[in-house]
């Protein structure tokens, strides 16, 4: 996929991610919010409770998984920390880091809590 090609299909992936966390409930609070430790494609709110999603599209579920390593969940937990500043109760907030996949069908899945386990 090219540079161009890449960015829009992201974009994409992005608007159906949103779609879906909305058609569930959640309210959307941001997109590709950027601080100084990196980019958050998704900021949602559920609740008290923020959530930071990290949006893989791939040709499948598993192929999408397997693009966040560390190194990117450090910059996303960085960033999702210089976000929760600007929040009332600040780093007691309620917070969770989800990935959210879309496959080459634009079907979605959700692994909430994605960080729990790295």
């Amino acid at each position: 996929m090219s540079g161009a090609t890449g960015y829009h299909a992201g974009l994409r992936a992005e608007d159906i991610v949103a779609t879906d966390y909305t058609g569930r409930g959640y309210s959307e609070v941001a997109r590709r919010w950027r601080g100084q430790g990196g980019e958050i494609d998704l900021i949602l709110r559920q609740g008290d409770t923020v959530i930071f999603t990290e949006v893989k599209k791939s040709k499948s579920f598993a192929r999408a998984a397997t693009r966040l390593g560390r190194r990117q969940m450090d910059r996303l937990i960085a960033a999702g920390s210089e976000f929760l500043a600007t929040e009332p109760r600040g780093q007691l907030t309620d917070v969770r880091f989800d990935l959210a996949m879309v496959d080459a069908q634009g079907a979605v899945s959700v692994i909430e809590n994605a960080f729990a386990e790295a």
